[in-house]
């Protein structure tokens, strides 16, 4: 629990972490570090979109190129509406 209203999940790894270019777009639609026709670049826009409209949350990631990358997701306790 971060306060009373918001909790957070966070996950991270120590890996090659990511370029700030690649931060800068990895939420983008179809943004894809794969090489063509592996992936569809979506996952991570249906993620954020899914925590920031429909749980009006966040979604945010800290990356250090050769130190690791951290994800965080925070959503609200308690839900003001649903869809």
């Amino acid at each position: 629990m971060i306060n009373s209203q918001w909790i957070e999940i966070a996950i991270a790894d120590n890996g090659i972490g990511m370029s700030e270019d690649v931060q800068k777009q990895i939420f983008n639609p179809f943004f894809t570090t794969k090489p063509v026709g592996k992936g569809t670049g979506m996952g991570m826009a249906i993620n954020y979109q899914v925590i920031s409209q429909k749980h009006a949350g966040k979604l945010e990631c800290v990356s250090n190129p050769g130190v690791g990358t951290e994800f965080s997701l925070q959503i609200p306790i308690c839900q003001t509406s649903f869809y």
